[in-house]
């Protein structure tokens, strides 16, 4: 069985995930403290930020197309309300591989905890913008 996924709502939610990156990261919110901790040169040419930027939309639309088809799994498992679905089964993944993945590693690498957590807070908003923009706007047919 492939789940149903509503493609629009998986390009929105990519979308999303460089709106919230945009914002998190921004000098006035947490940029500054994050570059310091990673150890980041805010000062470098801009142009050396378009592979970064090119490999996040990839990324994020992977994340937004896996979390949408796991999504659609759930609500056909559980029933319910697609929103509630969508929520739960991005914090689910959220908890049981992003942030799990995220604090091994950085353990291993020595990075300071206050960027781990950092780095996986903005992570689980990232995912529960995705899940929420998934859940309002549930392939068509399925609710």
């Amino acid at each position: 069985m492939v789940p149903e996924i509503n493609y629009w709502a998986v390009l929105l939610a990519t979308l999303s995930s460089m709106v919230v990156g945009s914002i998190w990261y921004t000098p006035k919110v947490f940029g500054t403290r994050w570059a310091r901790l990673a150890e980041v040169d805010m000062d470098r040419p801009g142009a050396s930020a378009v592979v970064p930027i090119v490999v996040t939309l990839v990324v994020s639309f992977v994340t937004a197309w896996v979390l949408a088809g796991a999504s659609s799994i759930a609500w056909h498992f559980y029933g319910g309300s697609y929103l509630w679905a969508a929520v739960l089964t991005g914090l689910i993944l959220w908890a049981g591989f992003t942030a799990a993945r995220f604090i091994t590693h950085d353990a291993f690498e020595g990075r300071p905890s206050s960027l781990t957590v950092l780095n996986i807070a903005h992570e689980l908003v990232t995912i529960v913008v995705m899940a929420v923009i998934i859940g309002v706007w549930p392939p068509a047919g399925t609710v």
